[in-house]
């Protein structure tokens, strides 16, 4: 299994993995400070169901996996922004998806490898196109963060003073969410639908863990992803075990020492 890091098959999994878990790790720590877990998972869903429609309209999967995780962040950031309304919105959203993806596969005779694929993830099948558009919506992601920064962390840490203050927080919630059906997009390809939150969530959860200041919290949240997705294809290169399982362990692993680690006044 060693002469297998000579194939380039693996070296443009290591490359989509590393920008998925940078984008993944920025994304995560908003993530966890708007309390959007529940959107993660929704999001990811919603995906998988435009997955699905795209295979039975015979276009790529991964199109309608971005344009369903778009449309969805659309609608769940104009029908809810506290947390509460929010909610609803997710659980509507996505017990319609859910029907709608069911309905597709129905229709859908032949059996659905890529479709399903989005289930579970599929890194080391990337080629170097994948590696290309991997890099193209990780910088529209980064950028996008980058431009938001100030307001989005203003409105994720007290949104009632952030709108007393003047900021949108209407907008920024939209903007963040949209920001966020691009970084679940990234994601789905390396763990899949079924464990998004191991790229989305637990590394920004275990970094903010670490340190309370927001620089450094993204910074270890990147820093933690890339690690686990690494050592996942890592894993997945000499066992042939699936990667996801192994990113969800390490996932875990990282998450358990930062719990271990951390002071009680954190720097």
């Amino acid at each position: 299994m060693t002469s297998l890091w000579g194939y380039p098959f693996v070296h443009h999994a290591i490359e989509v993995g590393v920008i998925t878990a940078v984008v993944a790790g920025a994304a995560g720590y908003f993530v966890t400070a708007r309390n959007m877990g529940f959107a993660v998972h929704g999001l990811a869903e919603m995906g998988f169901t435009g997955a699905a429609g795209a295979v039975l309209a015979g276009i790529a999967p991964e199109v309608g996996l971005l344009a369903a995780c778009l449309l969805a962040a659309l609608a769940i950031g104009l029908l809810g922004v506290r947390l509460r309304e929010r909610d609803v919105a997710i659980g509507t959203v996505l017990a319609f998806g859910l029907g709608l993806g069911v309905l597709f596969l129905v229709l859908y005779t032949r059996y659905a490898t890529e479709a399903f694929s989005i289930l579970f993830g599929a890194i080391l099948a990337v080629d170097a196109q994948d590696v290309v558009r991997s890099a193209i919506v990780g910088a529209l992601v980064l950028a996008a963060l980058l431009l938001v920064y100030r307001p989005l962390r203003f409105a994720s840490i007290d949104p009632e003073v952030a709108e007393a203050r003047g900021i949108p927080v209407r907008l920024m919630s939209v903007v963040f969410l949209v920001i966020l059906a691009l970084a679940v997009a990234e994601a789905v390809q390396v763990v899949g639908v079924l464990l998004i939150v191991t790229l989305l969530i637990t590394p920004a959860g275990a970094a903010r863990r670490l340190t309370a200041h927001p620089g450094r919290a993204i910074l270890y949240s990147m820093l933690i992803a890339a690690g686990v997705t690494v050592g996942g294809i890592a894993g997945a290169v000499y066992t042939s075990w699936p990667v996801s399982f192994f990113v969800a362990t390490l996932s875990l692993l990282a998450y358990l020492a930062a719990r271990l680690a951390a002071r009680p006044a954190r720097t």
